[in-house]
């Protein structure tokens, strides 16, 4: 079975497009909800949090402080670069054991923002990037998340240039306003069922 990667800048669309394939019933991964799942569930990373952000990581109730966790990462470079060491084992890990699962289909997706960024690429037989210009990206996370832009303008800083991504892609798809997103869909999927049959 195929395993491809799904990946764009935040606030490309990227669940949108990953709705469209589960439609057409491929079995989607979304890492990084599991990675913060497995930030509450896995002990041993648990503790690794714990230890690089503190006992304030976590909230009274066992749940991830997103706030003292994101005020450190997104200013401490080699914080969050200690973090992305501990969660992305954890999440590559999990997200084999799940492929194992979905014996039944042609390909897999996994989706995930950092997949270039964490390596995990290498794994993977193709990759699909969404790409939606920066400034309309910028708009959709203000709308979406109610964020405060300089925020938002961080976390873009701290992803791979979308450049950089559209090179290393096997299949791009345009989520800019301009094409329409199902027949780009269709087209990769297409193209993917046509793989998985001759390999």
């Amino acid at each position: 079975m195929l395993k491809i990667g799904i990946t764009g800048g935040i606030g490309s669309g990227k669940t949108t497009v990953c709705q469209f394939f589960e439609l057409f019933g491929i079995p989607v991964y979304y890492a990084d909800p599991r990675a913060k799942a497995l930030m509450t569930e896995d002990a041993a990373l648990v503790e690794q949090v714990k230890t690089i952000f503190g006992e304030a990581a976590y909230l009274p109730d066992g749940s991830l402080n997103r706030k003292h966790i994101a005020g450190i990462a997104f200013q401490d470079k080699s914080r969050l670069a200690l973090l992305n060491a501990a969660v992305h084992p954890a999440v590559a890990r999990d997200g084999e054991r799940w492929n194992a699962e979905q014996s039944d289909a042609p390909y897999t997706l996994k989706e995930a923002a950092l997949l270039f960024e964490s390596g995990s690429y290498e794994q993977l037989d193709k990759i699909i990037t969404i790409f939606a210009p920066r400034e309309l990206r910028l708009q959709r996370v203000l709308q979406r998340d109610q964020s405060d832009r300089a925020d938002v303008e961080a976390r873009m800083d701290q992803q791979m240039p979308e450049e950089e991504k559209l090179r290393l892609a096997d299949y791009v798809i345009h989520n800019d306003g301009q094409k329409l997103l199902l027949p780009q869909v269709v087209a990769v999927h297409r193209q993917l069922l046509a793989l998985s049959a001759a390999t």
